[in-house]
């Protein structure tokens, strides 16, 4: 069975907490072995406590596939990017190398990619992913649009990406300020904007210490 075209996987960065209930939930999946295949990456350790939960972005051309030499990974008709096949799979790291949102990962125990594949087993009957069921703050969440517009009035969801000259759409949805004119987010140019850190902290409570 397909994913339902009503649901949509929703990310809000701004809402993560760093729990890593999404990692723990996500080797729970009976179709990973005990395998978590998302992970939690820190936007500037030195500076800032913010985390963001990594998951496949489900790309409508996925990259990962297109470098792959032997066919190993195959996307669904409903647009899930399966994680890559035991079978075909040969371990050469193309799709590692070549994702821009840096998703796969290769197992070398088991010689094999694994990533997220959006809990297909889960998905394809209606239910949520793992790690959106389990995610306290929502940061992770499944439902349709009109859930999330009714959820979070301050937010809309974004599905492009540019990479420098290359632009990525993709299944699953990036929440950001309803305010905002962006349709497309610029991932290389996002790479030089200054991080929220400590800094603003001391600015907030200075004026305390200083009165």
């Amino acid at each position: 069975m397909p994913v339902p075209e009503t649901h949509e996987f929703f990310v809000d960065p701004s809402r993560c907490i760093g729990c890593q209930s999404c990692i723990q939930a996500c080797t729970e999946c009976d179709t990973h072995k005990g395998q978590s295949m998302i992970q939690l990456d820190y936007v500037d350790r030195a500076r800032s406590t913010q985390t963001l939960p990594v998951i496949c972005m489900h790309c409508d051309s996925p990259t990962c596939a297109e470098v792959c030499p032997a066919d190993a990974i195959k996307r669904t008709e409903d647009g899930v990017v399966q994680t890559a096949r035991k079978p075909r799979c040969i371990a050469c790291n193309n799709c590692v190398l070549a994702c821009p949102f840096g998703v796969p990962k290769m197992n070398t125990r088991m010689n094999l990619m694994m990533k997220c594949d959006m809990c297909y087993d889960r998905t394809s009957i209606g239910l949520k992913p793992m790690c959106a069921s389990v995610c306290p703050s929502q940061a992770l969440a499944f439902g349709t649009r009109e859930e999330m517009a009714r959820l979070r009035p301050r937010a809309r969801p974004v599905n492009t990406f540019r990479f420098g000259a290359q632009t990525i759409r993709t299944k699953v949805n990036v929440m950001v300020p309803a305010d905002s004119a962006q349709e497309i987010i610029d991932v290389t140019a996002a790479m030089y904007e200054p991080t929220i850190g400590h800094d603003v902290l001391d600015d907030v409570f200075a004026g305390e210490g200083g009165a």
